[in-house]
Parts: C-alpha cells; sequence; structure tokens
C-alpha cells in the first residue's frame, strides 16, 4: 500500500440537511443492528461483542453538539456527527462528478452487455449498497457473508480511505454480516463489530481491533482464524492480533497474540486442520517482511472439531522452518500431497513446506522471471483425488502469461487477454475458472496513484473452459481493482464486492456515505443459470462425514444429478484466496430417489472443514448447495 497523503484540514460548515435526513432515517436500523448494549457502553463480555463499547473517533466527537444529544439520545446524535465528519471530506470530490461517473457506467454496462447471451457468458443481475467495502471476505457454513475492513478517515476517493499511518482510536475495523436469504435491503446486514483491543501503540485508547489487511483461513469447525493487522504508522505496521469469528453465534474471541506483528500475511488450513500463518510486515513497519512461521492451534492444543468448539485462550507456536518471502500476500496452497505450497510473488520465491516434518525445501523458480503483484492464483480440480496443481495467472499487469505448477515443475497454459493485477479468479461448481476484478496496478489504475478512473477493459469478466480456453465475458457495474473480492454463493451465483476508492468515488448518493452504506455489491449470474433447470438436491448428513466413507443424499430428479462435487468456500483478500477447492464425489449407487456418495480418500485431498455438495446435470447446471462437514474424527 503506497504512503497516503497526509489528511486535510477541517473545512468550513455545509449544509447537512439532506445527509441528516437520511441519517435519520438509517440510523435506528444500524445501531439496532449493532445491539443495545453496545450503544450504551456497556463492559465487553468474553466473546460476546454485541456487548462491546462502542468506540468514536475523534473527528466524530468533535461534532458532537450537546443540543443534539439532549433532543435525539447520544447515538442519534452520533450519527449526525459522522455525517458532518464524513462530508468534510467529501468538497473536493463533487457529488456531481460521482453521480455522472455512476450514470456512465450504469449505462455503459447495459449496452455493453445488450451484446452478450446469458446462456453463453452469464449476466450481471443485482447491484446493491452494502455497510462495508469488502476489502476481506469469507462465505460461512451458515450461507451468510462475513464483510470486514476498516474505519474510514476519509471520503475523498482521491486519497487514502484506509488509517494505515493512523495511531489510536481512529485506527479501527468494522465488520458486517450479510444475509443472502434477507435480500439486498439494509435489514439483510448485521453488524458484528470485532473484539475492542487497546493496541501498543502508545496512545492507551481502546477501540474495534484493526484487523484490516490481516490473512485468514477457516477451521476444521467452520469457525474462520483472522491473523495480523495494522497497528499504524511507518508506511503500514504489522499488529499481531489472532482472533477468530464464530459462524454459528456470530460472535468474535481474541485469543493470545502472535509472536510477531503481520501486516499482509497469508494463511492456510493443512491436511491436519491447524493453520500456517506466513509473512506479513512486521510490527517494526513497512520493509520488514518477517520470514517467521507460525501454526494456530499450537500443538499440544485440540483442533477445533465442533461448532461448539470455540478456541480460547489458544496460542499459536513457531513452525521450524521459516519462509523468507520478500514480500507480502504469497499464494498458499495444500495440494493432494499434504505439503503446503507458497508461490511468492518473486520468481526465485517458490517453497513447498512440509507441516509434520516442518521443513522446507526449494521449487522450480517461476520460468517467467518476473514480479507477480497481487494478483490470483487457483488450486485446479483433481477430481475425486483433490488437487495436486495450481495455476497462477494474475498479477503481471503487462504479460497475461498463464502458468501451472504440477508435479514440481511449470508449465506454460493458454494465457488471459491481457495482464491485470488486483483480479479474483474463483472455482466454479461445474469445475470451469472465471475472473473478475482487476486494474494496472495496486493504486494506478492507469491514471495516477489515488485516481479512481480506471481503465474500462478491466470491467469485463474472463472465463475459461473445459479445454483452458479464456473468452471475455460481460462487464461489471463498477470497475474494481486494489482490495476487490468475490464469492461463489450457495446457489451458484458470484457475489463481487470491494475497492473502497471505485465505490466511493462512484456513489450516486453522497447522504449514503456518512450513513454507512458506502461500499457496494454486484451480484453476477453464470451462464448455468441460464440454461434450464436445476437438479434438486435434498437431506445432506446433518453429522460430519468421514473421509472414504459413503453418505446418502436424495433427489426428486435423480435422472437428472450425473455428478457430485464438493466446493469450499472462499474467503479472500488482496487477491489471495488459499481456501477454495474443488473435487468430485463418486456416486457408488442409486436407489429411487437415493443417492450414494463416496467421501474424499482422505484429508490430504480435502482438508477438515465444510463444504458446498452440489449435483450437476450432463451440462454443468448445479444444484442448490448442502453444507457438509468433513471430519478426520468422524
Amino acid at each position: 500500500m503506497s504512503l497516503p497523503p497526509p489528511c486535510p484540514r477541517p473545512r468550513a460548515r455545509r449544509r447537512l440537511s439532506a445527509a441528516l435526513v437520511v441519517c435519520a432515517v438509517t440510523a435506528g436500523t444500524l445501531m439496532s443492528a449493532v445491539g443495545p448494549a453496545a450503544a450504551h457502553g456497556e463492559p465487553a463480555a468474553p466473546g460476546q461483542n454485541d456487548l462491546a463499547p462502542h468506540v468514536a473517533s475523534p473527528r466524530v466527537m468533535a461534532e458532537m453538539r450537546d443540543d443534539e444529544v439532549a433532543a435525539l439520545g447520544p447515538e442519534h446524535a452520533e450519527e449526525h456527527a459522522r455525517a458532518r465528519a464524513a462530508i468534510r471530506g467529501i468538497g473536493d470530490y463533487p457529488q456531481t462528478t460521482r453521480t455522472n461517473r455512476y450514470n456512465a457506467l450504469t449505462a455503459s454496462q447495459a449496452s455493453t452487455n445488450a451484446g452478450f447471451d446469458p446462456a453463453v457468458s452469464g449476466a450481471f443481475k443485482e447491484y446493491f449498497p452494502s455497510p462495508d467495502f469488502g476489502d476481506h471476505v469469507a462465505l460461512l457454513p451458515t450461507g451468510k457473508v462475513l464483510l470486514f475492513s476498516f474505519e474510514r478517515i476519509e471520503s475523498n476517493p482521491e486519497k487514502e480511505p484506509a488509517p494505515t499511518q493512523t495511531i489510536g482510536r481512529e485506527n479501527a475495523g468494522r465488520a458486517f454480516l450479510w444475509d443472502p436469504a434477507k435480500g439486498t435491503g439494509t435489514d439483510a446486514f448485521k453488524q458484528v463489530t470485532p473484539p475492542i483491543a487497546n493496541m501498543p501503540d502508545g496512545l492507551d485508547q481502546e477501540r474495534p481491533a484493526p484487523f484490516f489487511c490481516s490473512g485468514h483461513s477457516f477451521l476444521p469447525n467452520g469457525m474462520l482464524g483472522v491473523f495480523g493487522g495494522n497497528l499504524g504508522g511507518n508506511g503500514g505496521t504489522g499488529a499481531k492480533l489472532s482472533l477468530v469469528f464464530d459462524p454459528w453465534t456470530e460472535t468474535w474471541t481474541r485469543n493470545p497474540d502472535m509472536s510477531v506483528g503481520r501486516w499482509y500475511p497469508s494463511v492456510v488450513t493443512g491436511a491436519d486442520g491447524r493453520q500456517l500463518i506466513m509473512s506479513g510486515q512486521s510490527e517494526l513497519g513497512y520493509g520488514t517482511p518477517t520470514p517467521v512461521v507460525e501454526r494456530f492451534p499450537a500443538k499440544g492444543f485440540p483442533v477445533p472439531q465442533g461448532r461448539n468448539d470455540t478456541p480460547r485462550n489458544t496460542p499459536v507456536d513457531r513452525f521450524k522452518a521459516d519462509a523468507p518471502f520478500s514480500t507480502d500476500y504469497p499464494h498458499l496452497f495444500s495440494l493432494n500431497d499434504g505439503n503446503v505450497y507458497g508461490f511468492g510473488r518473486q520468481a526465485n520465491e517458490q517453497w513447498r513446506f512440509d507441516p509434520v516434518a516442518e521443513s522446507r525445501s526449494d521449487l522450480t523458480a517461476r520460468p517467467d522471471g518476473r514480479r507477480r503483484n497481487y494478483g490470483s492464483a487457483v488450486m485446479l480440480p483433481g477430481g475425486v483425488s483433490g488437487p495436486d496443481s495450481a495455476l497462477v495467472l494474475g498479477g503481471d499487469r503487462d504479460n497475461p502469461s498463464t502458468l501451472r505448477f504440477s508435479n514440481g515443475s511449470w508449465t506454460a497454459e493458454k494465457s488471459r487477454a491481457f495482464g491485470r493485477t488486483q483480479d479474483d479468479t474463483l472455482l466454479l461448481p461445474n469445475g470451469r475458472l472465471m475472473t473478475v476484478n482487476g486494474a494496472y496496478d495496486i493504486r494506478d489504475y492507469g491514471n495516477g496513484p489515488y485516481n479512481p478512473n480506471a481503465d474500462l477493459k478491466y470491467r469485463q469478466v474472463e472465463l475459461r473452459d473445459d479445454q483452458g480456453n479464456w473468452k471475455l465475458g460481460p462487464v461489471q457495474r463498477l470497475p474494481r481493482g486494489y482490495h476487490s473480492n468475490a464469492v461463489v454463493l450457495p446457489d451458484g451465483r458470484v457475489m463481487v464486492t470491494g475497492d473502497e476508492l471505485q465505490q466511493l468515488a462512484n456513489n450516486p448518493d453522497t447522504a449514503a456515505i456518512p450513513s454507512s452504506m458506502n461500499g457496494t455489491i454486484e451480484i453476477y449470474e453464470p451462464a448455468y443459470l441460464h440454461q434450464g433447470a436445476r437438479p434438486a438436491l435434498d437431506n445432506p448428513p446433518t453429522t460430519p462425514v468421514g473421509y472414504d466413507k459413503s453418505f446418502t443424499v436424495t433427489s426428486t430428479t435423480p435422472g437428472q444429478a450425473v455428478k457430485a462435487v464438493l466446493l469450499a468456500p472462499t474467503t479472500s483478500t488482496h487477491s489471495v484466496n488459499t481456501s477454495q477447492r474443488h473435487l468430485d464425489l463418486r456416486i457408488t449407487s442409486r436407489a429411487g430417489n437415493r443417492l450414494q456418495l463416496q467421501a474424499p480418500p482422505d484429508a490430504k485431498a480435502a482438508p477438515p472443514g465444510w463444504y458446498m455438495l452440489f449435483l450437476l446435470n450432463d451440462q454443468g447446471v448445479p444444484s442448490v448447495a448442502k453444507w457438509v462437514q468433513l471430519s478426520s474424527t468422524a
């Protein structure tokens, strides 16, 4: 992340009536999502973040007015104060520009996509506001999506909105859940504030833990481990935070800190269900990537398997081998030999880690010889045995080459249309790939640092067929680059979000920014959702499934079910997605509406955890997924 410019001095007060009207409408919804205890500042109970004390930034507190507190109450008065504080940062990026840009993007999307057949290329269908920028996302086994980022310090999209250089109370995290079952309105979102933390920055100021630019992966019980974050200052200083989000109770837990700070680390879950944490800028600041590898839970502590197994007071420990990545957010994949493969951004930083021996060995250098910035990589489907290869395809803005790593060597695959960074490549239920989002660099979208004007070609998705051929498809509404994300939902749709600068630059309603609905979500429907009826899937196992064991599901359309697959849920940030995984399941017998399936052979093929189970017809049209848990202890 480039160093942001200094924050501007407060400007003269502006007329706020429109913003405050919207604030009055939305404040009750947002505060009820936080919970009454949070609104009134009661002390936090362990693991119960609805009870966390509410923290307002000094900028907001400076805008508080005694008359509004008396007339409206402290919560509603604070919403007005937030509006005033936010409007101060908007003045040098006119609302007319925002509205005109948004309208132009909307019109060009409609005209361009009229030339694409949804049954061939898919279609973008919905676009709606979100309370979070979505810099980090995770599809939870409840079907809800966790989005988290930061409390912005700036609303002008030509300046840095994240408090990367900020220490103290304003350097705070934020998180929300989106429930697709509740639709797209404000009621579909719930705030799940991270634990209140007093960071070691010398200021003794509590705030929601600043976990943005952290790394994360899933534990076997469906909980999300989140490690690192931003301590603030010195170009990006790593926090030692170790957190777990429990999707079953929708609460956060803070565990003992890691031994080193990490800003931009990567995390992967191995075959044993433990998480390996690598890289990231240390607590000394930007330019000090740590080689220390840590593991969660530490040896001697149980790996959480059940819904009630929340790790509490659970430390990390040090892995014996180091990972000397010189750049952050490496791609980490647990392939079906049980080893973790680390594909660094530098061509000569490619390593294999043995989780059992706790050793590191060299891999062949990436043959392109070029540095790849933040760009996508993905494990390729490996049939019933799990993935044995990975595709590295993004991160080089001037080179669209795509490279496959398999059996210790690299081979060239068919290239995409152009080089792009900040892209997200997803595995679909039918085993095909799609790329969405992307840019020319980090904050340079072809028009200069911090300028949100993007080259519009990056709005176009790319789709990969069974033969490895890439084809450009329809365009999304917003160009989304740095901090963009995408998730395959259980119904087969794709959720697209992220890139705070683009979301701020193209917000058609300035009043929505201070009301906290300053992010956006867009929904893409892949072609398979426009190719006829889906197979039906019912009655998945209600208890964990053991490896290589048979289990039964039912279908009211058994004749249409020609294939069964597992798709691991996505958790991603900064184009790094270590979790997604695609496996075929053998259909071993059929009897009426009952299908007997065989689980993956072992945890090397599919690490323990929750997976989406799909049935597919002969055209690759998927059912709506059901959740299945694989467990070594079942």
